[in-house]
């Protein structure tokens, strides 16, 4: 496909969809605009961008497609800055957002233009952030959800797909209403939950000192995403609070049951709880991207001895595999320590684990 798309918002989202495009469409040209004007820069001399906009306006006007990757909050605005400009009459804009109804919402000026606004939002993410950590693969076999309104044409959302074809997503279209609740279940409330208990857990540690050393690990893997952007989190827990009421409403009622099995010491009952959540966990797919970004991670027994860590990830250097973090779990003389390795992929899990077996003889075993 030819023509200009400007991509507003050089994060890891907007410069992953910046990449996918140019790979995809080598004759589109991409113009970049960043409120932060060192990530502009950068997003150009690493070649995410072949042009940088000094204004949304300067790159807006002759777009054919708008790429909004903002925090919902400043979609908003920004798609109210769009309206009063003179676009090119075919132009598509979309966004990335993790909420989609009040969004949608506010494109009724540009609705009475003709203008086509489709919401999207790619189910990706990653532990890193800033255009530095762009990557084609993003977006590869993760679910992006579409949700034009009622009056959008078939042809438009097919032409958005095309666009964003380099991304290798699975594209689902649904309305901005299911959208949002979709998302509340399975994203946003997890994330309220994870700040709650860590929440709960810093009151309790004001008595008990030992509790933030306990924490670790397992704890800390659980309620990872409590590390989230508080800013971003705000904005999308307002932008979503009907349907969050609704499942805290709901949290409630499952709560109350758990305390009434306690409190009657309901042995089989309390075994059936932990039972059916344990059989639909363990049903659910295990190498699809979801809402929330997964960990690929694998764990390698190591003996204590100077420069093991060098050494396993010079292994991994010498095939080019990529980590995104390395921690360890466990070193006590004498006794092997737990290293874990994450990684970008599932793809590149399994290619660590085939290099780690290849180069040494340590035991290896893979995260879930």
């Amino acid at each position: 496909m030819k023509g200009r798309v400007i991509v507003i918002g050089l994060g890891l989202i907007g410069g992953s969809l910046a990449l996918c495009i140019k790979k995809e469409h080598n004759e589109a040209t991409i113009v970049g605009f960043d409120i932060n004007k060192e990530q502009s820069r950068l997003a150009k001399m690493l070649g995410v961008i072949d042009e940088i906009a000094e204004t949304i306006e300067d790159g807006a006007i002759d777009a054919n497609l708008i790429i909004i990757a903002a925090p919902v909050n400043e979609t908003k605005e920004i798609l109210q800055m769009l309206a009063k400009l003179p676009l090119h009459p075919d132009v598509i804009i979309t966004d990335t957002g993790s909420t989609k109804r009040k969004i949608v919402e506010s494109t009724a000026s540009l609705k009475e233009r003709g203008i086509t606004f489709i919401g999207g939002h790619p189910m990706a993410g990653s532990h890193k952030s800033g255009v530095s950590a762009a990557k084609e693969i993003l977006f590869e076999n993760a679910f992006y959800l579409l949700t034009p309104d009622e009056q959008i044409e078939e042809a438009k959302v097919e032409q958005l797909k095309g666009w964003l074809l380099g991304t290798k997503a699975k594209f689902l279209t649904i309305t901005p209403e299911n959208h949002d609740y979709l998302t509340g279940i399975v994203s946003h409330f997890p994330h309220i939950i994870a700040a709650s208990i860590v929440r709960q857990t810093e009151r309790l540690s004001e008595a008990e000192s030992l509790i933030p050393r306990l924490a670790a690990g397992g704890f800390r893997d659980i309620t990872r995403i409590a590390s989230s952007s508080p800013e971003m989190w705000k904005d999308i827990l307002l932008h979503n609070r009907e349907i969050l009421i609704e499942l805290l409403n709901q949290w409630q009622e499952e709560m109350k049951g758990v305390k009434i099995l306690l409190e009657n010491e309901n042995s089989s009952a309390i075994f059936n709880y932990f039972n059916q959540a344990k059989q639909f966990r363990d049903g659910l797919p295990m190498k699809e991207k979801g809402a929330i970004p997964a960990f690929y991670d694998l764990f390698v027994d190591v003996p204590d001895y100077p420069g093991v860590i060098s050494e396993i990830t010079g292994y991994l250097a010498k095939e080019k595999i990529s980590i995104t973090n390395i921690r360890i779990l466990e070193t006590r003389e004498d006794i092997n320590g737990v290293l874990v390795i994450s990684f970008q992929t599932e793809e590149d899990r399994q290619r660590a684990e085939r290099c780690i077996d290849t180069y040494s003889s340590f035991a290896t075993s893979i995260g879930s």
